[in-house]
């Protein structure tokens, strides 16, 4: 089951009480070297939940400490999950589906995706550097989604030595939500409940309210007081 100081890790880093409470979690073992155990590593599943075997053999690649995965939902589509350092958490709920999906997730860094979701191809979700990024139920990702905290190198001033792009930013993404075809999310940025990114926008540093559309690069908001729906209605 779960450990106490586990499940409030997972809280902690943005998982939602009841949805970490609606599974039980059990630790897997199989495919991991005996050293993941001995460094205080552990990958939970859920009844039902697991990753391709590829997957959990990459987990076991470099030597990390203190890390905690949690996997509600069968991944059978997701095409790699990185752990880049120590201390890491990765949430991802029920019922999410990331097909040829890709995650990383550095060093004190955190992902949590609390499900429904679903990205429908090739989507990469990217934290590092203490960086974190929390998704909120029911969300649309169309394919080449790209949502990263970073940008995985550094860009500086010449004169003053200051970095000027982000590092380690969180990113939080509302209930709701639906992003674009190639939209791009990165920077310390907030997306709000029920709106709409669109195709190949870029939201980086920003906040987008509630029920808006965002769209350009970078994006700015084209509608306001909309919602959105699953169902291709007329």
């Amino acid at each position: 089951m779960l450990a106490a100081e586990h499940r409030e890790r997972l809280v902690a880093a943005g998982a939602h009480p009841e949805l970490v409470d609606a599974q039980s979690w059990e630790p897997v073992v199989d495919g991991l070297p005996a050293w993941w155990r001995d460094q205080g590593n552990v990958l939970y599943a859920a009844p039902g939940a697991w990753l391709p075997d590829q997957v959990v053999a990459g987990l076991g690649v470099f030597p990390v400490s203190d890390v905690l995965i949690a996997v509600g939902s069968p991944m059978e589509w997701l095409s790699s999950l990185h752990v880049g350092g120590d201390a890491a958490t990765i949430f991802i709920g029920r019922a999410c589906v990331l097909t040829a999906g890709e995650i990383y997730c550095g060093g004190r860094s955190s992902i949590v995706l609390n499900g429904p979701l679903v990205a429908t191809r090739s989507a990469i979700v990217d934290a590092r550097n203490g960086g974190s990024i929390v998704a909120g139920p029911d969300q649309l990702w169309a394919a080449g989604t790209y949502v990263a905290t970073d940008d995985m190198h550094r860009l500086e001033d010449r004169a003053t030595g200051e970095r000027l792009n982000p590092f380690g930013a969180a990113i939080r993404i509302g209930p709701r939500v639906w992003l674009g075809r190639d939209a791009v999310v990165t920077g310390h940025a907030e997306i709000g409940e029920g709106s709409v990114v669109g195709m190949r926008s870029l939201v980086r540093g920003q906040k987008v309210p509630p029920f808006t559309v965002a769209a350009g690069w970078p994006a700015r908001i084209v509608r306001e007081d909309v919602t959105w729906s699953h169902a291709d209605l007329p």
